[in-house]
């Protein structure tokens, strides 16, 4: 069985189904942007990054690819309040529900299929969590979506048309590119496809190769240029993220990479798709949609898997896998005459899906029930900041700062997000602090403190890790002092003096930024 070509079933957006499919997406997003918007979570370290870098737009940055903070800047125009900084994110998933309904629709010809796959990715645990942060993963995953439809109807367009789906693929992919470097797991999908199917490898004529390696440059170039200027910063930060030979791996690893799909995907779509992959791939009963979507999915999960046994992984850097997998578990369930049993699993992912709600809503719910853990990041922030805006004016009594410096990454982008009407306006600059000879972060390589900065400096310490070696720096430094913030369950400290005449040890000079 190959991809449908010429359907007999309407495909306009008049459709019931597609009535259904939107109806349900606007729902969805709904309730999201007002749990956002009456959320009090604060911003989490990685959240602040973003923003951080939204203020000054570029074409890369130290540890990622632009778009994040593309989309952060237009949504925080006017103000940067927390529900802002978070609106691209539930808007982006309502988009990849739809993209995929529509790849569905094309692949499989029958509605029930599309608007299960919807429901299966739109619910899904992960999406459910991410709907709420504004993430990398996100704005990748939608793309990624788009990609997939695009390349379905690549799969099924007349040989003289195909050229069209062909130039918005790698459109899609480009930006997906400009989201995460984990889109070229899409890439290695269509190469698997076009190895595998012959019919794949048919489709791809002269013009539609044409237009996708045309669309791809014209979106992905402005990153490549930017990592050529900047050393390849960004592809360097993604071998120090793989940390091979300086991180265990091993069969745990592994296993445990395994056990966190159950949880990012929910148990019973990824014992689904994990199980049906491997059964009908072994039994040769694939058709030729599922061939398709197991190509586009298998990189993600395969590659990241071999990561986690080299040297562990992350449980959302199989992300990417989200998206096809999502209609696979959809069709193989209504294949095999299990529609009530997906049913089931949609409401129970709906139970899970009002719970986070009702988290997000009200936090101290978590608190009761044991997983305030979960909410660590995202609680503090703003009082830890008015905790150093409070040290800083103080300090200013007995003369004035040149600067605020920080070793710690997290703290540096929570302070730099809430404090942002204080440090370089009415106070002292905010400045990173280098524990080691080269850059580690952004913050590190556009904001390092230096000699010019180190007249007089409050420097802080996150739990005290540096406070020596931060003090070794400075030719006079005064006793350090440490400030607490009780949060009920946990205790957050900062260790602070006040070090005079900076000299830093001899570092390589920072690399240029662009912006």
């Amino acid at each position: 069985m190959t991809v449908r070509e010429n359907s007999s079933a309407p495909e306009s957006a008049a459709g019931v189904g597609w009535a259904w499919a939107v109806g349900l997406t606007v729902l969805l997003t709904a309730a999201r942007l007002v749990a956002i918007r009456l959320s009090p979570l604060q911003l989490y370290p990685d959240e602040a990054q973003y923003w951080l870098w939204s203020r000054h737009l570029d074409f890369g940055y130290f540890t990622k690819p632009p778009l994040v903070a593309w989309l952060i800047a237009a949504t925080t125009l006017f103000s940067s309040a927390e529900p802002l900084v978070r609106l691209s994110s539930p808007l982006l998933h309502g988009a990849a529900g739809l993209f995929l309904y529509r790849a569905a629709r094309r692949l499989y010809d029958d509605e029930r299929i599309a608007l299960y796959s919807l429901l299966v990715y739109g619910l899904t645990p992960a999406v459910q969590l991410g709907s709420f942060v504004v993430s990398t993963d996100t704005p990748l995953i939608a793309c990624l979506a788009g990609a997939l439809w695009a390349y379905a109807s690549l799969m099924a367009e007349p040989a003289r048309r195909r050229w069209v789906p062909a130039g918005w693929l790698g459109l899609m992919l480009g930006l997906a590119f400009l989201a995460k470097y984990a889109a070229l797991y899409a890439a290695l999908g269509i190469a698997a496809h076009a190895a595998l199917d012959r019919s794949a490898r048919k489709a791809w004529s002269p013009p539609a190769i044409a237009a996708a390696l045309a669309g791809f440059t014209l979106m992905a170039a402005p990153n490549l240029v930017w990592n050529l200027a900047h050393r390849l910063a960004a592809f360097g930060h993604l071998t120090q993220e793989a940390a091979w030979g300086s991180r265990k791996g091993g069969i745990g690893e592994a296993a445990g990479f395994l056990g966190s799909q159950f949880g990012v995907f929910g148990p019973v779509p990824f014992a689904v798709l994990l199980g049906g992959a491997i059964w009908l791939g072994v039994r040769r009963r694939l058709s030729g949609p599922d061939l398709l979507l197991v190509c586009w999915a298998a990189p993600a999960l395969l590659i990241v898997l071999g990561q986690a046994f080299m040297a562990g992984a992350k449980a959302n850097w199989a992300a990417a896998a989200f998206a096809p997998g999502s209609i696979l578990v959809a069709a193989w369930m209504l294949r095999w005459g299990r529609p009530k049993l997906l049913t089931f699993v949609l409401a129970a992912h709906a139970v899970f899906a009002l719970g986070a709600l009702a988290v997000v809503l009200a936090p101290p719910l978590a608190d009761r029930v044991g997983l305030w853990k979960a909410l660590r990041g995202v609680r503090g922030g703003r009082e830890e900041t008015e905790m150093l805006i409070g040290q800083a004016k103080t300090q200013q009594l007995a003369g004035p700062l040149t600067a605020v410096a920080i070793d710690e990454r997290e703290l540096y982008n929570i302070v730099a997000y809430y404090g942002r009407d204080y440090f370089g306006h009415d106070g002292p600059p905010l400045k990173a602090w280098l524990a080691g000879p080269y850059p580690q972060n952004q913050a590190e390589l556009v904001a390092p403190l230096t000699p010019a900065d180190g007249a007089r400096v409050l420097a802080v310490s996150r739990d005290g890790v540096h406070d020596a070696a931060m003090k070794a720096e400075f030719r006079s430094a005064g006793a350090t002092s440490i400030a607490r913030l009780w949060l009920g369950h946990q205790t957050l400290r900062m260790d602070l003096f006040v070090g005079e005449g900076f000299q830093g040890p001899a570092r390589p000079a920072p690399l240029a930024q662009s912006s």
